[in-house]
C-alpha cells in the first residue's frame, strides 16, 4: 500500500466542498463509489458535514495556508480488502499524521486497477480551532504503511521512492498521460553520453546533436529542447548541478556555436509500448488541433439556442400580458400580472439551467486530452486498436487474486454491460450488484460478488475465452465458484482435476444431503414399507427394523414370528387399552 498527500499549489483554488464532491461523485459509473464513511462530524449526510467542516475552517480567521488535507491511500493491484480493515486503515494514518480528532470525509474509489480510498481531512481543529500541518508526513506515511503491511498482510510497496521533485512529477506524467517527458527521454537516450564528456565544448557537442542546449539561469543550469521544454541539469543527476560541472570543467562556458541539425530531438510522442501507435496518435493529434475550433463553435451554437429560446419566453409573458389587460378588475389584473411574472422568471431561469449543462458537456466532448484518457474514450466507444494500445503499456499488469481463466473455443454470447475501462486496459463490468474486471487475459471477481455474480462471471469466461477454466483465488472462492457452476448447470470443465471431480460429483449428486436408495436385504423390508404383520398400525420402538440414529446406523434384532393365538392376545389388549382410553376421555368431558 502507498498512502501519498496531494498538495494543492493554488491557495485560491482550495475548496473543501469541492473535494468532498469529487471523491463522493459516481460519475455515472455503478462501481466507482464504494464506502463514505464521515468521521468526527455532528451531521449524519455528507452535504451537511460539508457545511459543518466550512464553518469550523471560517472560525479560524488567523491561517494564511491551505486548511484541506487530501490523502490518497492505495493499495497493490489485485488486491481486495474488507470494508473493516479499510476504516481501520483510514483511522491509524490519520491518528499518526496527527489528525484523529479532525473531522474528515472518506470515500473508497473502485474504478481503477488499484482499489484506493481518497480522504479529505479538515486541518483545523473542530474545538480549538488551531491549524495542524504534519511534520515530514512522507516519512511517516510510510512508516505507518510498512507497519499496516505487517499487520494486515497485505502486499509489501516501496514507500520511500527514488525519484524526488521534478524527476518523480515527471515520471507520474509519463504514466498518466503516456506521453514521454524530456527528463525521461534524455536518461533514456543520451545520457551516457552527457556522462562521458570531459569538458565544456565536449557537454555543448553532445547536447547539439541531440537537440538541446545547456544554459545558465539563476544560479544554475538548465537543459532546454527545440520546444522551450526546459529541466533542471540537476535533475539528471548529483553530478550535473552548476556547481559539481565548475568543479570538473571550469567556470562555465557557454555554447557559442551555431546549432546544427542534430542526429535526434525530443517530441512530446507517446511512451513506447509493444504495439505500433503511430495511426492511433496521427488521429488523436489532429483532433486535439481542432478541438477548440469545435468547442468554439458548439458553444456559440448553445448561445444562440440560449437566445432564441429566452426571446421566446418573453414573447410568450407579453402575449399573456397583453391578455390580462383586457381583463376587468383591478385585483385580478394584480394577481394575474404577479402569475404571469413568476412564470416568465421561472421559464428563464430553466433555459439558464438547460444552457450551463448543455456548456458543461460541450467542455467534456470537446477539451484536450492526454494521450492516455484519448485512449480511454475511444475503448469506451468500442475501438479495438485503442483498447490494444491500453493493454500494451508498460504500468498494465495482469489481475490477481480471484480469477478466472478460460481456455478453448470462445462462445460469444450476450455483451455485458461495461461501467468502466482503465488507463491500463482492464474492462470494468456491471455484473448484478458486482463487479467483474477483465484485463485481456482472465476475469476477476470483486469480494462482495453474490453467487449471481460469479456465474456471470464464469459465463463471460466460457463465453470470451473458452470452456475449460482455471481458478485461481482462495479456498473459499473456488468452492463458491464450483457451486455457481452446478448450479447454473454451466457447459464448463476446470483445468484443477481436483475441482473437476468435486464439480462432478456435485452435480451428480454425491455427498449431499438427500436420502440415498438403500439395496434390499434379507429379513429388512424396503425404507418406509413395513412389514405385512405391522402394516396399518403403529410400532412400538423395540419394533422397528432399522434405527437411523445421528451419524450411524444400529440394527436391532428382528422378533420372532407369531402365531395366530399370539396375534388374537396381542389385539384384545390393544382393543382393551383403547377402550380405556375412550372412557377415561368421556369421564373427562363430564367433569368438565
Amino acid at each position: 500500500m502507498i498512502a501519498k498527500h496531494v498538495p494543492m499549489r493554488s491557495l485560491g483554488k482550495s475548496d473543501f466542498a469541492g473535494l468532498v464532491n469529487y471523491i463522493t461523485d459516481e460519475q455515472s459509473k455503478e462501481h466507482r463509489l464504494g464506502d463514505v464513511r464521515l468521521t468526527n462530524c455532528e451531521a449524519y449526510s455528507v452535504r451537511d458535514a460539508i457545511s459543518e467542516v466550512l464553518a469550523t475552517q471560517f472560525a479560524n480567521t488567523r491561517a494564511k495556508s491551505d486548511k484541506t488535507y487530501h490523502l490518497i491511500v492505495s493499495f497493490r493491484a489485485g488486491e481486495q480488502i474488507e470494508a473493516d480493515t479499510l476504516a481501520a486503515i483510514e483511522d491509524r494514518i490519520c491518528e499518526g499524521l496527527g489528525f484523529g480528532e479532525h473531522q474528515r470525509i472518506s470515500a473508497v474509489h473502485n474504478d481503477t486497477d488499484n482499489l484506493h480510498i481518497h480522504i479529505a481531512v479538515n486541518k483545523i481543529h473542530p474545538t480549538r480551532n488551531t491549524i495542524h500541518e504534519p511534520y515530514y508526513p512522507h516519512q511517516t506515511l510510510a512508516e505507518l504503511c510498512e507497519v499496516m503491511e505487517r499487520d494486515y498482510g497485505l502486499q509489501q510497496d516501496n514507500h520511500m521512492p527514488r525519484r524526488r521533485g521534478a524527476e518523480a512529477r515527471a515520471a507520474d506524467m509519463e504514466r498518466h498521460a503516456g506521453i514521454e517527458s524530456l527528463i525521461g527521454w534524455i536518461k533514456r537516450e543520451c545520457l551516457d553520453e552527457i556522462k562521458a564528456a570531459q569538458s565544456w565544448g565536449e557537454l555543448h557537442q553532445v547536447m547539439r546533436d541531440n537537440g538541446l542546449e545547456l544554459r545558465a539561469r539563476g544560479n544554475g543550469l538548465v537543459v532546454v529542447s527545440g520546444d522551450d521544454a526546459a529541466v533542471k541539469a540537476s535533475t539528471l543527476g548529483r553530478d550535473f548541478s552548476k556547481p559539481k560541472l565548475e568543479a570538473r570543467f571550469g567556470p562555465f562556458e557557454p555554447d557559442q556555436a551555431q546549432q546544427a541539425k542534430p542526429r535526434r530531438q525530443y517530441r512530446k510522442d507517446p511512451v513506447r509500448i509493444r504495439v505500433n501507435t503511430t495511426e492511433l496518435y496521427a488521429r488523436f493529434k489532429s483532433e486535439q488541433q481542432s478541438a477548440a475550433a469545435n468547442k468554439t463553435a458548439a458553444l456559440e451554437k448553445a448561445r444562440r439556442q440560449k437566445d432564441r429560446r429566452i426571446e421566446n419566453a418573453k414573447k410568450k409573458g407579453k402575449a399573456r400580458r397583453a391578455a390580462i389587460k383586457l381583463t376587468s378588475g383591478r385585483l385580478t389584473k394584480k394577481v394575474l400580472y404577479a402569475q404571469a411574472s413568476s412564470a416568465l422568471k421561472a421559464d428563464i431561469d430553466a433555459i439558464q439551467k438547460q444552457y450551463r449543462e448543455e456548456r458543461q458537456a460541450i467542455h467534456e466532448a470537446h477539451g484536450r486530452r492526454t494521450w492516455a484518457d484519448w485512449l480511454k474514450r475511444e475503448a469506451l466507444q468500442g475501438d479495438t486498436e485503442a483498447l490494444t494500445a491500453l493493454r500494451a503499456r508498460e504500468a498494465a499488469q495482469g489481475l490477481k487474486g480471484n480469477t478466472l481463466k478460460g481456455e478453448g473455443q470462445a462462445k460469444p454470447g450476450h455483451a455485458p454491460v461495461i461501467d468502466n475501462i482503465t488507463k491500463k486496459g482492464t474492462i470494468i463490468y456491471r455484473a448484478g450488484a458486482s463487479a467483474v474486471r477483465d484485463d485481456g487475459d482472465r476475469l476477476q471477481v470483486s469480494r462482495e460478488s453474490d453467487q449471481a455474480g460469479i456465474q456471470n462471471a464464469l459465463r463471460m469466461a466460457m463465453e470470451r475465452y473458452g470452456e475449460r477454466i482455471t481458478v485461481n483465488g482462495s479456498p473459499e472462492f473456488k468452492a463458491r465458484v464450483i457451486k455457481a457452476a452446478v448450479d447454473g448447470q454451466l457447459p464448463i470443465r476446470f483445468a484443477d482435476a481436483g475441482l473437476e471431480r468435486r464439480r462432478q460429483a456435485l452435480a451428480n449428486g454425491e455427498n449431499t444431503t438427500q436420502p440415498k436408495t438403500r439395496s434390499k436385504r434379507p429379513g429388512v423390508p424396503p425404507i418406509g414399507q413395513p412389514p405385512p404383520i405391522r402394516r396399518n398400525r403403529l410400532q412400538s420402538l423395540s419394533e422397528a427394523d432399522v434405527l437411523r440414529l445421528e451419524g450411524q446406523t444400529v440394527k436391532t434384532p428382528t422378533p420372532p414370528p407369531q402365531g395366530p393365538i399370539e396375534q388374537e392376545r396381542r389385539k384384545a389388549k390393544l382393543r382393551a387399552e383403547m377402550d380405556a382410553k375412550k372412557a377415561k376421555r368421556q369421564k373427562k368431558g363430564r367433569s368438565r
